[in-house]
């Protein structure tokens, strides 16, 4: 498993950062929505849609919606970004009451539309993010890295109190503490790089914080589906790493926010 787990690494590492850094305009916009429509083969699973037909066909709607929000200029719009925003006020009261609101969301097109408001705002967040240049892009992808590795370690030293024990039984709000710690860092420095003033920065690290948490929402959101669903990764896509949503969970929920964000103060 390690092995395997090197060798996808090996090769996806470094056509992720070239493609996330190395394009711009239309050509970042066809590879982030290849990474998006990969996503979305594996929602119409976690969705409980099992005809491979059926789920093609899905896809290939998700990918006319991506190709008509390019062309309306929505791409690089906030307006998709605000309704991703109600979505995940909606995902965390789910998260929040799971099982007992299972019934709200259970049904396949309800699952489905969920994964409409987890997509599309994302692959927006990327475009609108890689407009305004390549710094607050790698900002958002090392913040949600470092929230991973920060909530790993103080998760595995000191959890002790379950975050939600009923979705995801490993994490801890210790982990989350982490978390935050290994992301406010993370904020310091940035601000420190970009000559940003004490006021600035601390704008920075304020919303650095928020998107942390929110980015902890989007693995316990796919933590849940695929507990509903039974399964341990979203797909095998990614040979020992398990599925594209399964690696970018966190970011589903981060981009957007932060997108938002970055508007008003970056």
């Amino acid at each position: 498993m390690l092995r395997q787990r090197i060798i996808t690494a090996a090769w996806l590492a470094p056509l992720m950062l070239a493609g996330l850094f190395g394009l711009q305009g239309a050509p970042f916009a066809l590879f982030t929505a290849a990474i998006v429509l990969l996503a979305g083969w594996e929602w119409t699973n976690l969705a409980g849609v099992r005809g491979q037909a059926e789920r093609l066909a899905l896809v290939a709607a998700l990918g006319a919606l991506l190709l008509a929000l390019w062309l309306g200029g929505a791409a690089l719009a906030a307006w998709p970004l605000w309704l991703g925003a109600a979505g995940w006020a909606l995902n965390l009261y789910w998260v929040v009451h799971y099982p007992e609101r299972l019934e709200q969301w259970r049904a396949p097109a309800r699952r489905l539309a969920m994964g409409l408001w987890v997509l599309l705002p994302a692959w927006v967040g990327l475009n609108l993010l890689r407009d305004t240049g390549a710094v607050w892009l790698l900002f958002v992808l090392l913040l949600v890295w470092c929230a991973d590795i920060g909530a790993y370690f103080a998760g595995r030293a000191f959890g002790k109190r379950k975050l939600a024990p009923e979705v995801s039984p490993g994490k801890s709000w210790e982990g989350v503490l982490g978390g935050l710690a290994a992301t406010a860092v993370l904020a310091v420095v940035f601000a420190a790089w970009q000559g940003l003033g004490i006021g600035a920065g601390l704008v920075l690290v304020l919303a650095t914080l928020a998107v942390t948490l929110v980015s902890v929402l989007g693995d316990l959101l796919e933590s849940m589906l695929k507990r509903h669903r039974g399964i341990k990764d979203s797909s095998q896509l990614l040979p020992g790493h398990g599925g594209v949503l399964d690696r970018i969970d966190s970011l589903t929920a981060a981009l957007p926010l932060f997108a938002l964000l970055s508007l008003g103060v970056l």
